[in-house]
């Protein structure tokens, strides 16, 4: 009687588990599909993004070595193709490089590429105060200290990255305005700075002995 039992049991089971496949079958055939096709899919696409990601390393080499060799214009055109075809990392530091080849023919318009970096959005902190910097060294010969000290003043605070850099171009561009005392605060905070670079501490204390001598300072 048992196995009479376990038969009809069984046979219950089997009839159940038609019917569940009947009633859901296509849903669990259209869920292995979906997974099949969206592994495939991922896969594609981390192909493709590395496969770009080799092609836009070739051609940054490519802009590198036509910069090098002083083919700047070529360059320029290369780094801006570049800025717009390549994968997100390149074309940052394209958009960089782009700016750096017009700076040697186009002051304005590469302070104008510098300044469109700094105030992007979508670009990291670090690659803004970058292209802040950059556009400071090509301004600290015409603009004025406050001009100055507008752009680069946030850069100089202590959890900044370029921060070093940022006091040395604002000291030079206090001393070179006749603000002395200014001049003398950012040269001070760049010789008490532990982590101050030793050639920028250097410069500081240069300038620090130029305004001493000044009598000004």
């Amino acid at each position: 009687m048992a196995d009479i039992f376990q038969e009809v049991d069984e046979e219950v089971r089997r009839q159940r588990l038609k019917e569940l496949w009947l009633h859901y079958g296509h849903y669990l055939i259209a869920g292995c599909l979906v997974f099949v096709l969206g592994v495939g899919g991922w896969r594609g696409y981390e192909w493709w993004q590395s496969k770009k990601a080799v092609a836009a390393g070739v051609a940054f080499e490519h802009a590198v070595s036509l910069a090098e060799a002083g083919k700047h214009k070529a360059a320029e055109a290369a780094f801006a193709k570049l800025a717009v075809d390549g994968n997100a990392g390149y074309r940052v530091l394209a958009r960089l490089q782009e700016a750096s080849e017009l700076a040697l023919t186009d002051r304005k318009a590469a302070i104008k590429e510098y300044d469109k970096i700094a105030t992007d959005g979508s670009v990291g902190q670090v690659i803004r105060d970058l292209a802040t910097l950059r556009g400071g060294f090509l301004l600290v010969d015409t603009a004025t200290y406050g001009e100055m000290r507008a752009r680069l003043e946030p850069l100089a605070g202590s959890d900044r990255a370029f921060r070093h850099s940022a006091r040395e171009l604002l000291a030079l561009s206090a001393w070179k305005a006749g603000d002395m005392g200014a001049a003398r605060q950012w040269t001070d905070r760049i010789v008490t700075d532990p982590q101050a670079p030793p050639g920028t501490r250097s410069r500081a204390e240069i300038l620090s002995e130029l305004i001493a001598a000044s009598g000004k300072g």
